[in-house]
């Protein structure tokens, strides 16, 4: 788990609503707050729904210690009653959404808080700050990987981010598809596979390209990836076959014209009998400089700042919002940010061949389905007791088969509208 206390991620704002309520007694009101975005980030076409898993543990854990308290009083940001409300906090409601690995849209209500007032409104921040961050990476891994076509990709990004960031990240783009991992932790804690190789350090600490790989050869014999760009890339090449054999497994390039060192490289290689020695290449690529490289002889991509920062969108914009009180629905007006009211409740409808074709969100209640639809929503927690929940590699089959699912112009890196239209019903 993170260092930082799940309770510590409380925002200032939702502690001054919770005293606010106890003293005029609408703290325990019931409450619905749903998580949904009012768009999805500009060219994108669809969201996938990653961290919810996370989000579930830290709530499980969220406590306010003596000494949380003791410092939320003494700053003045509750007063006692907050304080005695703080001390004996635990969620007690429901939690229902999107399974992780889902895809959504506009609308889509991926998740679903119910209780008292109180007890929901002090997860916002929580619930948004994994949320946002989790979907987000997820997203852009999972145009990586259409973009990659089948061939395997490594998160390398965990030097572009905050140390436990990293990790959440590591493990959203492996539920995206991503096949390994460079981060460690996120292998302990999630059973991601690893991989990785030497840097260009190690080279240059030998001061001889060839003293460098024997090195490495001989402590990890010829089952290793060579780094061979620290100078010459074409020499590297040589050198690296002239130490391991044509038997190594592999090298990596991490700079340069990749569209023609790869296939210079698998040319020498091919020349030096090192027929089956993969290429690896990384170097700042994003979903869009993977694609340039489909008609390449490259067998590996190392994904680094683009897939940890999602790739031009480090957010996916959720929001978080009150949408029923004691059974009733209530909405926002405000200009560009009005809300839905009322609890809902998602189908995703499709055609007989599995094709995906409309997402349709209804108030609570048994949505009109049809013979292909599926519900979209499951449980999480109930009455504050969590509930079991699919494993990482459940979770990353369900996203590899809605992707499947969706129309192929849906899987498109350009601009354009959502995958599929989402039709909203309002409460009556």
């Amino acid at each position: 788990m993170s260092t930082l206390r799940p309770a510590l991620l409380t925002d200032h704002y939702e502690l001054t609503m919770v005293s606010a309520a106890l003293r005029d007694g609408t703290a325990d009101r019931p409450c619905v707050f749903e998580v949904f975005s009012r768009r999805l980030p500009t060219g994108r076409r669809y969201g996938v729904v990653a961290g919810t898993a996370r989000l579930i543990g830290m709530i499980r854990d969220f406590r306010f210690s003596a000494d949380e308290v003791d410092f939320l009083r003494r700053g003045g940001v509750v007063d006692d009653a907050g304080a005695d409300w703080l001390a004996g906090y635990r969620f007690t409601g429901d939690i229902d959404g999107y399974a992780e690995g889902e895809l959504f849209f506009p609308g889509s209500p991926i998740l679903t808080v119910s209780g008292g007032f109180a007890e929901c409104v002090v997860l916002e921040t929580l619930a948004l700050s994994v949320l946002n961050h989790d979907c987000a990476v997820a997203a852009a891994a999972a145009r990586m990987v259409t973009a990659a076509r089948g061939r395997t990709l490594i998160e390398m990004g965990s030097r572009r981010a905050h140390e436990e960031a990293a990790v959440a990240a590591a493990r959203s783009a492996y539920l995206a598809g991503f096949r390994f991992t460079s981060n460690l932790a996120a292998g302990e804690r999630y059973g991601i596979p690893t991989a990785g190789t030497a840097a260009h350090a190690f080279t240059l600490l030998h001061g001889d390209e060839r003293a460098a790989f024997a090195s490495q050869v001989a402590t990890l014999g010829k089952d290793t990836t060579l780094l061979v760009d620290t100078y010459d890339i074409s020499q590297g090449i040589r050198n690296a076959i002239e130490v391991a054999g044509p038997e190594l497994r592999a090298i990596r390039i991490d700079s340069g014209d990749l569209t023609v060192i790869a296939q210079q490289s698998r040319e020498l290689l091919d020349s030096l009998g090192a027929t089956e020695t993969k290429i690896i290449v990384s170097g700042d690529l994003d979903e869009y400089a993977i694609a340039t490289l489909a008609a390449e002889p490259v067998d590996m991509y190392g994904a680094g700042t683009a897939v940890v920062t999602g790739s031009g969108a480090p957010t996916a914009g959720l929001v978080y919002k009150l949408v029923e009180v004691a059974g009733r629905p209530v909405v926002k007006r405000s200009e560009h940010k009005a809300t839905i009211g009322g609890r809902k409740v998602a189908v995703r409808r499709h055609k007989p061949t599995g094709t995906a074709t409309e997402e349709i969100v209804v108030p609570q209640g048994v949505p009109d389905r049809q013979s292909h639809d599926r519900l979209l929503q499951r449980s999480y927690v109930a009455g504050g007791e969590p509930v079991d929940l699919p494993t990482l590699d459940e979770s990353r089959e369900h996203l590899r088969q809605c992707l499947i699912s969706i129309p192929w112009e849906g899987l498109k890196l350009s601009a354009g509208d959502p995958a599929i239209p989402v039709t909203v019903v309002p409460a009556g």
